[in-house]
């Protein structure tokens, strides 16, 4: 195309992509006034009104995001009709509703990520936008069909992967690749596995495959929402502009130590706890542990009821537990069955020293009528309640696991390794929180569930909604108890909302809020890391067993983490779990990448590194310092760095001053890395090689290292520099 042909083609590319914003802004209008309308709604319920306002702010949330990058490429097919593809769907209305702009995620726009020339799925060209905000600053053109026809198709690609890094994740909608676009439209309804190694983007392809499960299947997953689930809470930082920058935002993101409300835990164990707190064994553990509170009298105790004493002996509490028991009821709710059996026994008892020569069973209403009366002076009686709370205690979860920790004894009788117990019970880290949660489900409300009140709120409310029905008629077809009503509701929306709790938070916060929440998908991310009791916790929360797991079992860390995918999957999703990989390395330049290798080959020889897209021109480099001079020498990095565009880091063990652990760095990416003293964290064995790996595959363009003693061999590849400028 010659320079004029070019100008020409991108002032007409220009004209079509401004008239693309100006229907956007047109939609957007039209879903303002909707949404102001919804408000101020008259003739409808307060539920209907909460329906229409969330459907609206939900649009308007779409519409929002798509301003920035709004179209970014056009397919052309053989027979030459032109196809737009954007990050949202737009159609004339007066045409039919024909689509102007395809969403990404329609199969008539699959084509824009897997044609290429040797398949070019009935395209003749591929055209990838350049843009900066809503301007069109230019484009790349690939024709399929012809010699040469792939050159060029991969700028964009290198384009994006050479970028400065900014704060947080950026989508991959313009830029989604083959292998990434069949993962990111699979269909599995069970549980997909991505691995890949650094820098493969299965984070974002997770996220853009929740993207796609809820364009395609909206319906079904909108009211229960995504559960989204990450290591720490910098990485869910670094990845929570995604989705909503596609979106969507009924999506809840989590770490491992939020799983339970209104507790975030970030504290961990030492690797021996946290192996055996992660263990499915540890189920039989709190099993016996909640068994251990359900006692019996060691000595008969003596209830004194009106002119007789009873007594609760060992053989009645022995029945009465295995009645409680055998209720399958949970802990909390199982002492109301309990508590019966006890004071069947002791009233019984009473009742028939009471009567002695003059009452019989044939008496029924005078053996009741006692009965109710010793029933009273029992729950009034403080020595039997203290019994009944040493016998069968109401537990909840934190003091049970607090208690369980802090006593070798309780441990010892719960068959429990002695490698868990600590002087400070609630001093809870992130193993802990999976053994909160079943505990939940063990113990049961810690309280019972008086529902009089909602049963009577719920019909004030309907009583209110009948009248506010009722107001709309015509005043000649009201009977006058109708009439008195209305006078007495003069604002009867008003009390109708007074009684009417109406919950305005919007899905992810109420999912949030709620432990018994069910998800309609799960994405599990850095899921080799996660334990045994983490798979069952997550398993609770999506019953549909509806999952997308990112993982790289290389990258492992945790003693209680994945050695491979089936044994941890088979027990929950047996034959319902498929594979795929990643090969290609978007982050890592091959430069760094095979200093990176060399240490993957050294504890994981059997795992095959990925294939970097491309190089950046600039050696890794290493440089020995002085206990005294490694401060300086920080500070001159991070100075350098100061003065580019892009983001920086420094890695390294504890002790290093302004160093973040590799541990915290997991699924992050800078454009400049500092590692400092790889020989310690090389010290922490296998495990330390694993956190090595991690810190030197962050780095998108340059990567330095500094050491106090010698160069680990497995870095003999970095090229030796006396400062950070050579």
């Amino acid at each position: 195309m010659s320079t004029q042909g070019y100008e020409d083609e991108l002032q007409s590319e220009r004209d079509y992509v401004g008239g693309l914003y100006t229907r956007l802004d047109a939609e957007r209008a039209r879903v303002k006034a909707g949404y102001t309308a919804a408000v101020r709604g008259t003739g409808e319920t307060a539920m209907e009104r909460d329906v229409a306002v969330r459907a609206r702010a939900r649009e308007a949330k779409r519409l929002d995001v798509a301003d920035n990058g709004l179209c970014f490429g056009r397919l052309d097919s053989v027979s030459g009709e032109p196809s737009y593809i954007g990050r949202i769907g737009l159609f004339d209305e007066d045409n039919g509703y024909e689509p102007v702009l395809l969403d990404w995620r329609a199969p008539a726009a699959r084509a824009f990520y897997v044609a290429t020339g040797a398949r070019p799925e009935n395209m003749r060209r591929r055209r990838q936008f350049h843009t900066r905000g809503r301007q069109l600053t230019g484009f790349t053109d690939e024709v399929f069909g012809r010699p040469g026809g792939d050159e060029g198709g991969d700028a964009a690609l290198l384009a994006a992967v050479n970028a400065p890094r900014g704060e947080g994740m950026r989508d991959i909608v313009a830029t989604i690749q083959g292998e990434q676009d069949e993962i990111i439209r699979h269909e599995h309804p069970g549980v997909l596995v991505i691995e890949g190694g650094p820098g493969t983007g299965k984070t974002v392809v997770a996220l853009h495959r929740v993207a796609y499960l809820l364009y395609t299947q909206r319906e079904r997953m909108e009211r229960h929402g995504v559960l989204v689930v990450g290591p720490s809470p910098a990485f869910l930082h670094h990845i929570g502009r995604v989705l909503p920058s596609l979106g969507e935002s009924d999506v809840v993101f989590m770490t491992p130590g939020d799983y339970v409300p209104g507790r975030h835990v970030t504290a961990e164990d030492t690797p021996e706890a946290a192996r055996l707190k992660g263990s499915l064994k540890v189920l039989d553990v709190l099993a016996a542990a909640v068994a251990d509170r359900q006692r019996l009298p060691e000595e008969p105790v003596s209830i004194q009821l009106r002119d007789v004493q009873v007594r609760i002996d060992a053989e009645t509490a022995q029945w009465a537990r295995e009645e409680a028991r055998a209720s399958g009821l949970p802990h909390n709710q199982a002492r109301a069955v309990f508590t019966e059996i006890i004071t069947y026994v002791l009233t019984e008892r009473a009742i028939a020293r009471i009567g002695r020569g003059w009452l019989t069973r044939d008496d029924r209403q005078e053996w009741e009528s006692l009965r109710s009366g010793l029933l009273l002076e029992l729950a009034d009686d403080a020595k039997f309640t203290a019994t009944l709370a040493e016998l069968w205690p109401v537990l909840t979860p934190d003091f049970l696991l607090a208690s369980l920790y802090e006593s070798p004894e309780r441990l010892r009788a719960a068959g429990a390794d002695q490698a868990i117990w600590r002087v400070q019970g609630d001093a809870w880290t992130v193993s802990d929180v999976p053994l909160l949660d079943e505990l939940v489900d063990l113990l049961g409300e810690d309280k019972p569930v008086d529902k009089t009140a909602e049963r009577e709120r719920r019909a004030e409310a309907e009583y209110a909604a009948k009248v506010l029905d009722t107001m709309t008629l015509d005043r000649e077809e009201m009977d006058e108890d109708v009439l008195l009503a209305a006078k007495d509701l003069l604002y009867a929306e008003d009390l109708a909302e007074r009684f009417v709790e109406r919950d305005t938070r919007d899905l992810a916060e109420r999912a949030a809020a709620d432990r018994d929440w069910t998800y309609r998908h799960v994405v599990v991310d850095e899921a080799q890391e996660l334990s045994e009791m983490d798979w069952r916790v997550l398993m609770r929360r999506c019953p549909n067993r509806s999952f997308t797991v990112v993982g790289d079992l290389a990258q492992r860390r945790s003693p209680a983490g994945a050695t491979s995918w089936g044994a941890m999957l088979e027990r929950y999703v047996p034959g319902r779990w498929v594979y795929r990989a990643l090969t290609v390395n978007y982050r890592t330049p091959a430069e760094i990448m095979g200093i990176a290798a060399a240490v993957l080959a050294e504890f994981a020889p059997e795992v095959q590194p990925p294939d970097s897209v491309r190089a950046c021109g600039v050696q890794p480099w290493s440089r020995r310092v002085t206990e005294h001079e490694l401060p300086a020498a920080i500070e001159e990095f991070v100075r350098d760095e100061a003065g580019r565009e892009g983001t920086s880091v420094v890695i390294g063990p504890p002790g290093v001053p302004g160093a973040v652990p590799p541990s915290e760095t997991k699924g992050l990416e800078y454009d400049a890395v500092l590692v400092v003293d790889p020989e310690r964290i090389l010290a922490d064995g296998p495990r330390g090689a694993a956190e090595l790996y991690v810190a030197l595959t962050r780095a998108t363009q340059r990567l330095g290292v500094l050491h106090q003693g010698p160069l680990p061999p497995v870095l003999a590849g970095l090229k030796e520099a006396g400062s950070q400028a050579a």
